[in-house]
């Protein structure tokens, strides 16, 4: 399977294709939504059809807004309804000031399209509480045997990752390998300062010798840009090998693999590494 790397502000990210989602890291997939709205589902897919067929034309089938229509899920008085009390005067009235036409729907036809709109406003608010399956999936006898061929020259289980397997839980653990930059899926999020260990460092030398090295702030064909030890930050103008440059990744090694994994391997690995508790 293809894999593409994509950098953005400094961050390598690992792209798959659509077509392969099914075959992707673990950590990426096998999601399940958070616990439902408790609302009537049945009314909730009554209140979608009156809806797509009496409001969609103006508000979009999924509520979120169209030609003539506001948005209605971020909508103060869909938040504030209470079993059609505001949402119901606002059909049977209309708003002529702002094109609104009066709807003479049945009572229960408005209470299910106030419900059909209290579970767009659940659903969206729940983008960001989907949870984590069991991703540990893989054979973890097959991903220590992967991890002393690739992984042993710089780490040990007993070592620098002794009890790492229960210090993180395995999505954690496997998004830390494949995002070793800024640690995870949590950490990419937070306001942590970076792990100085995974800071790129690189050494500027001139034409008269002189050399300058400290924290890589910027790299391209025409400049570089540092910051040393002492917190004074230098951009040299670049002209081909001149000044010469040389970058020390300490993460290098973890960057090389992002276009080595496969599947299997991810998988085995994150079966592996939970292990080393």
């Amino acid at each position: 399977m293809k894999k593409y790397l994509l950098t953005y502000s400094g961050l390598l990210i690992l792209l798959l294709p659509t077509a392969a989602s099914a075959q992707a890291p673990a950590a990426m997939r096998r999601m399940r939504r958070a616990p439902t709205s408790g609302l009537d589902q049945a009314a909730v897919e009554r209140g979608k059809t009156v809806f797509e067929a009496q409001c969609s034309f103006c508000h979009g089938v999924n509520a979120k807004g169209g030609d003539s229509g506001p948005d209605l899920i971020r909508s103060v008085t869909v938040l504030d309804d209470e079993k059609a009390d505001k949402i119901g005067p606002v059909i049977l009235n209309g708003r002529p000031g702002k094109g609104m036409p009066k709807f003479p729907l049945k009572s229960d036809q408005i209470l299910d399209i106030a419900t059909f709109l209290h579970q767009k406003v659940f659903d969206a608010s729940q983008r960001s509480t989907y949870q984590i399956g069991n991703i540990v999936t893989g054979n973890a006898a097959t991903g220590e045997a992967y991890f002393s061929q690739h992984c042993a020259n710089c780490h040990s289980p007993t070592g620098d990752l002794k009890g790492v397997g229960a210090k993180y839980d395995a999505a954690t653990l496997e998004s830390r390998f494949l995002m070793p930059r800024v640690g995870g899926f949590e950490a990419m999020f937070s306001n942590q300062p970076p792990d100085p260990r995974t800071i790129t460092h690189v050494t500027v030398t001139l034409a008269n010798g002189k050399t300058y090295s400290g924290k890589l702030d910027s790299l391209d064909d025409f400049t570089v840009s540092l910051t040393t030890d002492d917190g004074d930050y230098y951009t040299f103008p670049r002209n081909g090998d001149s000044p010469k440059v040389v970058v020390h990744d300490p993460l290098q090694a973890h960057l090389d693999m992002l276009v080595k994994y496969t599947d299997t391997d991810i998988h085995n690995l994150t079966a592996y590494l939970v292990t080393l508790k």
